[in-house]
């Protein structure tokens, strides 16, 4: 923990450091150190976390297009079972229509 003494301490250097090399240089120096600051964070900190969440997000494009895939896949089944039905109902009226007018046919009834 910083103690009053060390802050006054600092104060006081940063004060002698301006009556020393002025205000300007002083402040070039500290924007100076705050880049490299934020240089080292970027390089230790941050970019390791972007590369690691590059590969996450590789992974979930992955797994997106075999879900993509598998839909399509199933939404095909779907309509080739719903192509059966309805053929299979068709001709279900087909073989009904055809029974009813051969039956018209054997009573003499002809239509």
């Amino acid at each position: 923990m910083i103690t009053e003494l060390e802050i006054r301490s600092n104060k006081m250097e940063v004060g002698q450091a301006i009556a020393e090399f002025g205000f300007p240089i002083v402040m070039a120096v500290g924007m100076g150190y705050f880049v490299y600051f934020v240089y080292q964070t970027i390089l230790n900190d941050i970019d390791p976390a972007v590369n690691d969440m590059k590969l996450t997000i590789i992974r979930l494009i992955d797994q997106l297009r075999l879900l993509d895939q598998d839909m399509i896949r199933l939404q095909e089944k779907v309509n080739t079972a719903l192509a059966m039905q309805e053929n299979e109902k068709k001709n279900e009226s087909n073989n009904f229509s055809t029974t009813s007018s051969d039956k018209h046919k054997r009573n003499g009834n002809s239509t």
